[in-house]
């Protein structure tokens, strides 16, 4: 099924994402889907991957520049979706739409047998603005990404896991004050929901 098989950003270069993959026993090749947060070189870096794979979707917000989507756009095995609003990517998968005002970014949010988890990139666009669009597609179990600036932590009460990743600046208060739902996360780490 398309989508089965769907990567959440690239980070900052192909070699470094090829060695996690290995490392963590991905078959690359399966990937058919990819989904770019926003267009950071440490969240796109890595796209030069599409060279290694069969056919694949790439969904990036509509704001990416016109020469990265024309790079994408010109090779054969690459369907580009541009995404402004949120919709679906596949079954049980789902975008949040390109959201923010300067730094434009979409989430992931996968369907799960607990409720949806919401991936982030950075939350640029604000977390709560985040899950406010996610929540149109059902009830939020649990959110993992990057918090960036996210200070309403009591906006996070309801949700039963919680991993404040890259980029977060309170992630230890989220921590502290979630210690029964909330998770450490670091380079290597994997979470199975």
């Amino acid at each position: 099924m398309v989508g089965e098989n769907t990567l959440f950003d690239t980070g900052g270069d192909v070699d470094t994402l090829l060695f996690n993959m290995m490392r963590f026993e991905v078959n690359f090749a399966l990937i058919d889907t990819i989904v770019l947060s926003h267009s950071h070189g440490d969240h796109v870096g890595g796209i030069g991957i599409v060279d290694k794979l069969g056919e694949v979707r790439v969904f990036v917000p509509r704001s990416f520049s016109g020469r990265f989507k024309r790079k994408l756009s010109s090779l054969s095995n690459v369907e580009l979706v541009e995404v402004s609003g949120a919709a679906p990517i596949s079954d049980g998968i789902f975008t949040t739409g390109e959201l923010g005002q300067f730094t434009k970014e979409q989430s992931l949010v996968i369907e799960t047998s607990k409720g949806l988890v919401v991936i982030t990139g950075c939350s640029h666009p604000g977390l709560e603005n985040i899950l406010r669009s996610a929540a149109q597609f059902g009830e939020v179990y649990g959110v993992i990404g990057g918090f960036h600036g996210f200070d309403r932590l009591e906006s996070l009460e309801n949700i039963s896991l919680v991993v404040p990743c890259h980029c977060t600046r309170r992630k230890r208060d989220i921590l502290t004050l979630y210690p029964e739902t909330s998770k450490v996360c670091a380079a290597g780490y994997r979470f199975e929901v």
